[in-house]
């Protein structure tokens, strides 16, 4: 039994530097689609929702078509997004360890990683982003199907739709939020975009931001 945050794919490779395997081709296809899907359901939510940015229609050959094709990208980003958590789910689960981290926050925020606890794959603050897309999506897919009156008109009342365009819009933007320190995150900490486009990072990086992660690859510990 590996350690909880080993996934089937990571591995260390010797050399000068030393590579560390963490994200399979699948698993960055699948995280690449989920990506696109919520860009693309970011610009065209935000068309339909003010008419200040009814231009963006014009990317997706206007409103009509915006309006169709809308919740289809929300059916694959729950499906797609699925796959994700599926995958990540359980390296994702909060440690003793992430308490401390989240507490030293402002270490990450000055460079100082020393003052950081040891932590495994993901640190506190993916794992919040993890979770908190975990729910957002939930949320948009089940309000999503309420308003989607094309095939569930009949199900809800008047009502209903109003509450879920509410919870809808709020979510939207929560998770437009959410996304947003997410790429930041990933731009801020460098090194980490390389893990999601080629899957592998330096034993360097690997070091410094997940240390106990490394440890388990090199060490073989299990848990």
């Amino acid at each position: 039994m590996t350690a909880y945050d080993v996934e089937p794919g990571d591995s260390v490779h010797p050399g000068d530097p030393v590579t560390v395997d963490r994200y399979t081709g699948w698993a960055r296809v699948n995280h690449w689609i989920t990506a696109t899907c919520l860009v693309l359901l970011a610009l065209s939510g935000l068309a339909l929702f003010s008419p200040a940015l009814f231009f963006l229609t014009d990317l997706f050959g206007g409103g009509q078509v915006t309006r169709a094709i809308h919740p289809w990208l929300g059916v694959i980003l729950f499906f797609s997004f699925a796959g994700l958590f599926i995958r990540f789910w359980r390296a994702n689960l909060w440690k003793a360890e992430d308490g401390t981290w989240l507490a030293r926050l402002n270490a990450v925020l000055t460079a100082h990683e020393e003052r950081l606890p040891e932590v495994g794959k993901y640190n506190a603050g993916q794992k919040a982003v993890f979770w908190l897309m975990s729910i957002l999506i939930i949320i948009l897919i089940s309000s999503g199907l309420v308003m989607w009156d094309q095939y569930f008109y009949g199900y809800t009342s008047i009502e209903q739709k109003r509450i879920a365009v509410l919870v809808h819009s709020m979510a939207a933007v929560a998770i437009i939020c959410v996304w947003i320190v997410h790429v930041y995150a990933a731009i801020w900490v460098r090194g980490t975009v390389r893990a999601m486009t080629l899957g592998s990072v330096t034993g360097g990086w690997a070091w410094r931001h997940h240390r106990k992660w490394l440890r388990e690859l090199v060490g073989g510990k299990t848990s």
